[in-house]
């Protein structure tokens, strides 16, 4: 399923959800921030930064806050969403049910992200740690001279990204065809997430 364009298109997309998303959606626009959609859900920005998003998922709703390493997270609610891929600095809070939602409480969390994005408190990236190339790229740039070199000349969270998503592949046949998938984008000096940088 293709990403929402508007965040009332995602709502549409998420029934069993929808009680539950418009309430967070309600104090989420009360709190002050600008609502948009990035990554095909709605989020919800600062100063153009992204602080919170929004999301619907099979067993449960989570707002995720962008810099939630640093709340106090008084109530022990928050969680590291997704710690296989390394996560630092975000953290979800998630929801089964709209009366799950203490308005209260909540209210204080968005206060706090406000106030720390505000505050410029960001968790910067460790840009200084190796990229660790799967065999199976490295073996597709050593065959394409001309991909080896647009390849160097990316970023090294360009090149990280595409390393992790190849070596993320279980399967030897999904590798391959992420591979026949890239090879054109790095060729081209495009990054795997690029088309999702600036939505």
């Amino acid at each position: 399923m293709k990403g929402a364009k508007t965040v009332d298109e995602y709502l549409e997309r998420h029934v069993a959800w929808r009680p539950l998303l418009d309430k967070l959606r309600k104090e989420l626009l009360a709190a002050g921030f600008e609502e948009t959609v990035k990554w095909g859900a709605p989020s919800y920005t600062i100063d153009g930064k992204n602080v919170v998003g929004l999301g619907a998922f099979k067993e449960h709703v989570a707002l995720w806050f962008h810099q939630g390493v640093f709340l106090g997270d008084p109530d022990g609610v928050l969680i590291v969403g997704n710690e296989e891929r390394g996560t630092k600095a975000m953290r979800q809070w998630r929801f089964t049910d709209a009366k799950q939602v203490k308005v209260t409480r909540l209210r204080v969390y968005l206060k706090e992200a406000i106030a720390n994005q505000r505050a410029g408190k960001v968790l910067a990236a460790d840009r200084s740690k190796p990229v660790d190339m799967p065999p199976e790229l490295v073996a597709a740039l050593a065959k394409r001279p001309r991909v080896r070199k647009a390849f160097e000349s990316l970023t090294k969270g360009k090149q990280r990204e595409y390393a992790e998503h190849i070596a993320e592949a279980r399967r030897e046949a999904t590798k391959a065809s992420r591979l026949e998938k890239i090879l054109p984008m790095i060729e081209a000096g495009a990054g795997l997430h690029d088309k999702y940088r600036n939505c």
